[in-house]
């Protein structure tokens, strides 16, 4: 009897990431689809002025995460009824929240408990 040879996993190619997102796009991924038609930049400087610190003297201290990568955050939450912690787990686990936050594999991630 013949031993069955199986597709390998776990070498990922070059262009591996890219081809997983060529494929969420091709089935519908509807953040995707609220990317195209949002241009989420337009909320930027009303999120700066209502949200950064403008009394803060100088840069010492943690950096804020991005305020429309937050926003989106929030957008997300309420689409997929998740709380805190976890949307943390998936924007971890998720390509296709990655990449509508603009995130790539390895970014840090808002902690939940901060």
């Amino acid at each position: 009897m013949r031993t069955q040879i199986y597709k390998t996993t776990g070498n990922r190619g070059f262009f591996d990431e890219q081809d997983t997102y060529q494929k969420l796009s091709a089935i519908g991924n509807p953040l995707e689809k609220i990317s195209l038609v949002v241009d989420f930049e337009i909320f930027r400087k009303s999120l700066e002025q209502g949200l950064l610190n403008k009394d803060k003297k100088n840069n010492a201290g943690a950096k804020p995460y991005d305020v429309v990568m937050m926003f989106k955050i929030l957008i997300l939450q309420r689409y997929y009824g998740l709380g805190d912690t976890q949307i943390e787990y998936q924007i971890l686990d998720r390509l296709s929240f990655k990449k509508f936050l603009g995130l790539e594999s390895g970014d840090k991630v808002p902690d939940a408990m901060h």
